[in-house]
């Protein structure tokens, strides 16, 4: 199936043209996103925690301490929502009320399980470093035994999914247009630094291809 189905849940109900239902522009966004938000409820208690993760076809993985407070909520297959959001620019307009935000945004919802076994867990951490960044789980060292017994690691399969995307010029109303006040949109990407040697780093060894030419963008 191409699209997920439309729910009451995952509908985008405001300006509903921006949203998408499509697998392949909600897991491009994924794909491109360094950070997503997972939303659940303990003791009535809402809570929405920032944390790495990777896409794996229809699901996404995480992993973390066992003491993880979300991890085990997760585990024990209790529904959460998850979300991730890109900024492309701000759009300046000529009055207040029509700022805005260029982006591409993602919610989705599922249940989650445990990851469980060596080989499952290492694909699976495996798949989070080669989402930060491609390349780096083939040459560092791999986790040790006693680094994946410390480590839990679930897997959310992706019931619902929603996209929701803004893109293009300001909005203002017919009136303002006449007003001297400047207005576009002022693009944003996320863009890496050079990158900066350990202090500790032996000097012959150089900067690998993977990190210098690093970059988000997802063909």
């Amino acid at each position: 199936m191409t699209e997920f189905t439309k729910t009451d849940q995952n509908r985008i109900k405001r300006v509903p043209e921006r949203g998408h239902y499509d697998r392949e522009t909600i897991y491009r966004i994924l794909d491109e996103a360094l950070i997503c938000h997972v939303g659940f409820v303990e003791n009535g208690q809402p809570y929405v925690i920032p944390i790495k993760f990777a896409r794996v076809e229809d699901s996404i993985v995480l992993h973390g301490a066992k003491a993880s407070r979300l991890l085990k909520h997760v585990e024990a297959g209790h529904p959460v929502c998850v979300t991730a959001t890109l900024v492309d620019g701000l759009v300046l307009a000529r009055s207040m009320f029509p700022h805005s935000v260029n982006y591409r945004s993602v919610v989705l919802f599922g249940r989650g399980r445990p990851v469980e076994g060596e080989q499952e867990k290492l694909a699976a951490l495996k798949a989070i470093t080669e989402h930060l960044i491609p390349g780096r789980w083939q040459e560092a060292r791999l986790p040790s035994r006693k680094e994946l017994n410390a480590t839990r690691v679930v897997s959310i399969q992706i019931d619902e999914a929603s996209a929701k995307i803004r893109m293009g010029p300001v909005l203002d109303e017919q009136e303002d247009y006449a007003l001297s006040v400047w207005a576009g949109v002022l693009p944003m990407q996320e863009v890496t630094l050079p990158p900066m040697r350990d202090e500790l780093l032996q000097e012959d060894i150089p900067v690998p291809e993977y990190v210098a030419s690093y970059s988000r963008k997802r063909t």
